[in-house]
């Protein structure tokens, strides 16, 4: 019995693998989206966001479509940079400086990674969407070098920085694991995976 393909709308590997070992061990083929497509993210909000990424890519591949959108949303800048984390600033370096820079002297520094995730059939219709939160607070420098807002994002159970997260840990707390544990059981039951 031929297996059921399952696509990331993403095309970074990273985020494509991270996503397949959230959702547990099944019986699926997941591949990423096809290299030459490149959607804008237009949406003034991360579900928005996640389903023009989902609907474009499951109509284009025919195929049961993942996608998420997510970001950095710090309690003293009102929630930003929020959907706009990817395009803060244009270079990683200078996110961190920038975000850095606007709570210098701020003692409260609540943050929270928030991600958004959809699950679409092979025509793009809307399955299924859940929200996952990370809670933590922003360190007054990053935790390595060479790193992006995870660097700078402490998750107090596990005294560690985000981006230090092993797999267990990002599947239990990351904000991407929490929503795509909420997708796994349609995902399992729409694609008749239950045992």
């Amino acid at each position: 019995m031929p297996r059921t393909l399952l696509t990331i709308a993403s095309g970074n590997p990273k985020k494509v693998t991270e996503i397949e070992q959230m959702l547990g061990p099944l019986p699926i083929d997941v591949q990423r989206q096809p290299k030459e497509l490149n959607i804008e993210e237009t949406g003034t909000t991360y579900l928005e966001n996640a389903l023009l990424k989902a609907k474009a890519v499951a109509q284009l591949t025919n195929t049961w479509t993942i996608a998420d959108d997510s970001g950095l949303e710090v309690d003293y800048l009102n929630g930003k940079p929020g959907i706009f984390s990817a395009r803060y600033a244009p270079t990683n370096e200078e996110k961190l400086s920038k975000i850095l820079n606007a709570i210098r002297d701020i003692p409260y520094r609540s943050a929270r990674f928030c991600s958004v995730m959809v699950l679409c059939d092979p025509e793009g219709n809307l399955i299924k969407d859940s929200k996952g939160i990370c809670w933590g607070e922003l360190l007054k420098s990053p935790a390595y070098p060479g790193g992006e807002f995870e660097s700078i994002f402490w998750v107090r159970e596990t005294k560690c920085s985000y981006g230090e997260l092993n797999q267990e840990q990002l599947n239990k707390l990351g904000s991407r694991g929490k929503a795509a544990r909420s997708i796994a059981p349609v995902l399992k039951e729409k694609l008749g995976l239950e045992n």
